[in-house]
């Protein structure tokens, strides 16, 4: 293949990795997660690179799994994800900083301060991770007996983005003129209360921090519902979609980008990057012995309790070697629970077998020489699979050595990735242009007008 596509690259760096046995694995950092000097050579490692972004996600509760598998989990310990980008802004220059945050238990007043100061701070490079949160553990936390119903969270969520989008339109781009002859530090005229009063938030505003540096903060989103993709073609910029095969992509692709032309929007306008697992050897044998490795250090207490999470179903009761059962409809994610079995219907797997999957990731894996996965990423590029990947090391720090040292010196050959980053901020890197503010003309149209 040959064209003038270019793949864009973010690190889901949170879990460090999202596999049950990575801390385990030999010549890992078994407190990764945990370790700031860590975190901090990932984050210049990935930049050295010219990763467009470091990604967050986040719990707000200690996982829901039983003891057994608790105790064996390397993310029962985490930083919070703004402390942890704020610092780490310090310490990069270019590299995106996105973190996730719930619209289902935090407030959007919260939300559009956190997200506009680590704007600012960063000098451009925040993105927000739109989720609305399915974990009756994260609900105890927040006063409530249950999870909120999965429609009405939705629901919720779009009216929250309003909101906080609206919040960070507070002040126009010019409106703090700082004049210290005349002692006026902003301009009142260019400040916007929004007085929202809606179905689910009452938040009057205006937000006291100025426009963030990029307008918005990229908005991000992950659900691959009819609600998330819905959600997503209305709001999103970068989609974090669920790994699986290349024609499961083609079509989740075709889908949400359709929706985004039926509402106005540029399909450009958004990057669609699918989570993808990545172990790379010098042969296919090598890297397959990578991967054997790393699920052989999985216990199966680990297994089933994210196999488990993910159907939002317990199954541990079952037969391990047995087919999976019917698994009713639940107020968990229903795009893990239609993945999980699907998954059982095509690969004809046992609970075991699907247990395994669950604890070591079962979404869309790239294994083989920086060669063959830089084919396998071309192809999902140039057959509209997707924009580039959310790519997950299998273990650190070798396996993110091994994708910056080896495969992106491969992209980069290929004409498939950047040797330099475009631009200042997050936005420039991705292609993304800045909003508008809705409340007020920017200084530059306003002085071509006059």
């Amino acid at each position: 293949m040959s064209g003038t596509k270019q793949l864009r690259l973010g690190a889901f760096m949170r879990p460090v990795s999202i596999h049950t046995g990575a801390w385990r694995y030999p010549g890992a950092i078994p407190d990764a997660n945990f370790n700031f000097p860590a975190i901090k050579s990932f984050i210049q490692k990935l930049e050295a690179a010219r990763f467009d972004a470091f990604f967050m996600a986040d719990h707000l509760a200690v996982l829901n799994m039983p003891v057994n598998a608790l105790k064996r989990s390397h993310t029962v310990t985490s930083f919070e994800p703004f402390t942890l980008l704020s610092a780490l802004a310090a310490s990069t220059e270019h590299i995106g900083l996105m973190a996730t945050a719930s619209t289902t238990y935090d407030q959007p007043f919260h939300i559009a301060r956190r997200f506009a100061s680590l704007d600012h701070i960063s000098g451009g490079r925040a993105g927000w991770n739109i989720v609305t949160t399915a974990n009756p553990d994260a609900a105890l936390n927040f006063g409530l007996d249950e999870d909120v119903d999965h429609d009405e969270r939705y629901r919720r969520a779009r009216e929250f983005y309003d909101v906080v989008t609206g919040l960070w339109d507070s002040f126009a781009d010019d409106a703090f003129v700082r004049d210290v002859d005349s002692g006026i530090y902003f301009d009142p005229t260019k400040m916007h209360v929004l007085d929202h009063k809606g179905s689910h938030l009452s938040v009057r505003g205006p937000l006291n921090i100025a426009r963030p540096i990029q307008g918005w903060p990229v908005i991000i989103q992950a659900g691959a519902s009819e609600a998330g993709r819905q959600l997503a073609a209305e709001t999103a910029e970068v989609v974090f979609a669920a790994g699986g095969s290349l024609d499961a992509a083609k079509a989740f692709y075709a889908d949400v980008k359709g929706r985004m032309r039926k509402l106005g929007r540029d399909p450009d306008g958004m990057k669609i990057l699918p989570g993808a697992f990545v172990v790379v050897g010098d042969s296919l044998e090598e890297a397959k012995a990578k991967r054997a490795h790393l699920d052989s250090l999985v216990h199966y207490d680990s297994g089933i309790a994210s196999l488990n999470g993910m159907l939002g179903y317990d199954v541990s009761g079952f037969d391990p070697d047995g087919p999976l059962p019917p698994i009713p409809e639940t107020n968990a994610s229903q795009s893990a629970r239609e993945r999980v079995i699907a998954m059982a219907e095509r690969d004809g797997l046992t609970i075991r077998q699907l247990a395994a999957r669950a604890g070591s990731y079962g979404g869309a894996a790239f294994m083989g020489t920086p060669a063959s996965i830089a084919d396998e990423m071309e192809q999902w590029l140039y057959e509209e699979g997707s924009d580039g990947f959310n790519v997950m090391f299998p273990y650190l720090p070798e396996g993110l050595d091994d994708f910056t040292l080896k495969v992106v010196p491969e992209l980069q050959r290929r004409g498939l990735f950047r040797t330099e980053y475009e631009g200042a901020t997050l936005r420039e890197n991705l292609g993304l242009p800045r909003p508008e503010n809705r409340f007020f003309e920017s200084a530059g149209l306003k002085a071509a007008g006059e």
